[in-house]
């Protein structure tokens, strides 16, 4: 009888665990305005749907702001430019909403409140924290990037969000 308390107790626990989420995937970026002024923070936890991305901003504009991965783990000031362009190893057309898109990198819009706070919680199935094309974490790594505007969700390659204005680069976590 024990055995078989045993057996099922095993056999329950080795379906659940094919089941969970990879653990220990977690990464971080700190995000710095053009002046090098922190202004947020984001973490990438992955989870079965794909990657959670927890962001928090302060002391920022107001309004609706773009963010996007972008392909290079570079946030020179002021421009953050060297950042590259959004993430996008299977080369789609940018925007939520267009036919021919999603880059990988695409995300909705995070409104900043009256306070100069805001965040958001969103999960991307596109990206991994994982092996492969679309990991956050390949050589070089990646950045994460926010835009003074908002994103159309149709616009190739940005969405006419404006110039880019935070950057933080996103890193494994310890």
């Amino acid at each position: 009888m024990n055995f078989a308390i045993t057996l099922s107790t095993l056999l329950f626990l080795t379906t659940t665990a094919a089941f969970a989420a990879p653990k220990g995937n977690m990464a971080k970026a700190e995000l710095r305005n053009a002046e090098g002024q922190p202004v947020g923070t984001a973490t990438f936890k992955q989870v079965k749907a794909g990657t959670q991305i927890s962001l928090r901003l302060w002391n920022f504009p107001v309004g609706t702001h773009a963010f996007h991965i972008h392909a290079v783990g570079k946030c020179d000031s002021p421009d953050f430019k060297t950042a590259g362009g959004h993430f996008n190893p299977e080369g789609k057309k940018h925007g939520l909403k267009n036919p021919e898109g999603p880059h990988a990198g695409d995300m909705p819009n995070i409104t900043v409140a009256t306070n100069g706070k805001g965040k958001v919680k969103v999960v991307n199935t596109r990206v991994t924290l994982g092996e492969g094309a679309n990991s956050l974490l390949h050589e070089g790594s990646t950045a994460l990037v926010i835009h003074e505007k908002a994103d159309d969700d149709m616009t190739d390659p940005a969405g006419n969000a404006g110039n880019r204005i935070a950057c933080g680069v996103i890193e494994k976590a310890q």
